[in-house]
């Protein structure tokens, strides 16, 4: 049987705890799009099917499982998954040490309880209303890196990239 991939998070968040207004990234941060792409690259993907879709043609060297209840849907590139834990069971069964979910809101809602590490954006702007992230815990959660960056010519606003890890172990497989 294959180990079980950790299972990260990983999302630009405002202030006020949201990851969109209704579709799309909402801020044009070319340092948090260098990173993400940094950090997912060859990597194995795990994504609602709106924001697969929003992300088609992005996946060269990447494996993107599509997280839908809609039995009839077939991805162009990748594989559709049911459920979180199938996408753990098969990602891990090809030797993926670890497994991106990259969202949308139902992707991370339904990942949360399984998830072993957040990689985070604090974009220093507010929403006010839109798509949220899943509220983090400090008591589940602890943060075990940070960098900050103030904004400059390029990106508008300042951010943080904050790592946790989680403070016990997940439920689930």
């Amino acid at each position: 049987m294959s180990a079980r991939p950790v299972l990260t998070l990983i999302a630009a968040v405002s202030a006020d705890g949201f990851i969109s207004t209704g579709r799309g990234v909402p801020w044009n941060l070319p340092r948090d799009k260098e990173h993400f792409r940094r950090t997912t690259r060859g990597q194995w993907l795990l994504l609602g099917r709106i924001t697969y879709e929003e992300m088609i043609g992005w996946f060269d060297d990447r494996h993107p499982l599509v997280l839908t209840r809609d039995p009839s849907f077939i991805p162009p590139v990748g594989e559709k998954v049911a459920t979180v834990e199938e996408a753990l069971h098969k990602a891990g069964s090809h030797g993926a040490r670890e497994l991106f979910n990259l969202g949308g809101s139902g992707a991370f809602a339904a990942a949360m309880p399984l998830a072993d590490r957040l990689i985070l954006t604090h974009v220093d702007s507010t929403l006010g209303a839109g798509v949220p992230f899943p509220p983090v815990d400090p008591a589940e959660w602890q943060a075990t890196s940070q960098q900050d960056f103030p904004a400059d010519a390029a990106n508008p606003q300042s951010m943080r990239f904050v790592t946790y890890e989680r403070v016990r172990p997940p439920a689930g497989p």
